[in-house]
């Protein structure tokens, strides 16, 4: 247990942080902020029902899968515990990495959609494992990092993107008296029917529950800091003063410094929205576009959702309560789920924690499918035979029947760290293959601005 915690502590790092910021950096300012300066239009394209060219789903079907995967415990937990450790200018770092993030993400899409293949089923295949296979001058080695960023995928897969997911949800159902194993069952059992029809029943799903689900738990945040807004103006100070300062948090977490507060918010910020990580731009590479900037352009909106809208509320509704410097009965430090629950409880008495709890175990029930796709087609890139799709798809189910009953700290670690090896190709990928994005970018841009009126 020790020796995965050091691994992941030690591969998330400085340096693992300031290479996925830094390659958010570098690409924002080759695209010369683009990502931001057309950020309305990248969402009116979002929702646009219009869709042209090659795909197996829509545009907003490839984001909702995306966003499925994303939206998960860490808005809720993971949130909570940045701002427990690293106080609430954990926040501020959080928003800073995801503004970057945008342009990593939309990056990864323009990549994906530019490098994507047809199988022999008909269907499209993409991601970082094509776009190093095919774009890098190397095809040995562009071969090599394709599959070892894909065995990290499934290996993560089953890890944060299953069983963790999972262990979530009989978290939430074994308060209301169901046993852990029973909610592994029914959970299994769902998932499995929906994965049965592949992207397009993943798509038809998400599409209808990650809306719903993040706009009622939207709805519940802005009511509990519209109780309490006459702290609003304090609790965004706080974020921004504590950001350069520090500010002490209570209990184990006492004394958090600047430092601490940046590590937690960019290195959350990035586990909530995945931007760097490689795992969207493989549901990007299905949708129905005539552009690969167009479909970067809806792709980066999962990181503004994600990040800069969902996470912010959670953060909020934990700023304007005060519950973040609260302690539990015994004098420990609330943090995780329980902290976010506390604070939209005292906001929304009765009704907060059930929010709270149904949030967190649709956002992780959405998560296990996207997370589902994403495993299922790197396993179809590492062994492209008949027969091994099913196979993975029944030890997935089977993962998340182990994930609902047994304690997964080890699990979590294991996770981490599968996410940090492959975010390493993923950024080779999207460095050595930046004017690709950017020629993609122009074409787009000057096709739009000479199309007759």
């Amino acid at each position: 247990m020790q020796v995965m915690e050091d691994i992941s502590r030690f591969v998330w790092g400085p340096v693992m942080l300031a290479l996925l910021v830094g390659t958010g950096v570098f690409l924002m300012l080759r695209l010369r902020f683009m990502p931001i300066r057309k950020l309305g239009l990248a969402i009116r394209t979002a929702f646009s029902r219009k869709s042209g060219g090659d795909g197996d789903i829509s545009p907003f079907g490839a984001l909702m899968t995306a966003l499925a995967a994303t939206i998960g415990t860490g808005n809720i937990a993971g949130v909570a515990t940045a701002i427990a450790i690293g106080g609430p200018g954990a926040v501020f770092w959080m928003w800073v990495a995801a503004v970057f993030g945008m342009a990593t993400k939309y990056g990864e899409a323009v990549l994906a959609v530019r490098y994507r293949v047809r199988g022999a089923d008909g269907r499209w295949r993409g991601g970082p494992m094509y776009a190093l296979e095919h774009g890098l001058p190397w095809p040995r080695l562009g071969k090599l990092l394709g599959i070892f960023f894909a065995v990290f995928a499934v290996i993560a897969s089953f890890g944060i993107g299953n069983m963790a997911q999972a262990n979530a949800v009989s978290g939430v159902a074994g308060a209301y008296g169901v046993p852990p194993l029973v909610s592994g069952i029914v959970l299994a059992v769902f998932c499995g029917l929906v994965m049965l029809g592949g992207i397009a029943s993943i798509a038809r799903v998400t599409s209808r529950v990650v809306p719903v689900m993040g706009g009622l738990y939207i709805l519940g945040g802005l009511i509990v800091v519209a109780l309490n807004a006459d702290r609003l103006g304090a609790g965004v100070a706080g974020i921004v003063r504590s950001a350069f300062s520090g500010q002490a948090a209570c209990g184990a977490f006492a004394g958090a410094s600047t430092m601490t507060a940046l590590r937690y918010g960019v290195a959350r910020g990035v586990f909530s929205n995945e931007a760097g990580l490689g795992s969207a731009p493989i549901a990007a590479a299905a949708a129905k576009t005539d552009s690969p900037a167009r479909q970067g352009l809806v792709s980066m909106t999962g990181t503004f959702f994600d990040t800069l809208v969902v996470c912010t509320v959670t953060a909020l509704v934990i700023a304007c309560t005060g519950m973040w410097q609260h302690t539990d009965p015994s004098g420990a430090a609330l943090t995780g789920a329980a902290l976010t629950a506390a604070a939209f409880e005292s906001g929304l008495p009765g009704v907060g924690r059930i929010v709270v709890s149904v949030g967190l175990a649709m956002f992780a029930l959405t998560s296990i499918l996207g997370w589902s796709y994403y495993g299922e087609k790197s396993i179809e890139y590492l062994m492209p035979r008949r027969g091994v799709v099913a196979a993975y798809r029944m030890a997935f189910c089977g993962a998340i029947c182990v994930g609902a009953v047994l304690p997964l700290e080890a699990v979590w670690h294991f996770a981490d760290t599968a996410n940090a090896m492959m975010a390493v190709p993923n950024l080779i990928c999207l460095l050595w293959l930046n004017k690709v994005i950017i020629d993609a970018t122009r074409s787009f841009f000057g096709r739009k601005k000479t199309r007759p009126p």
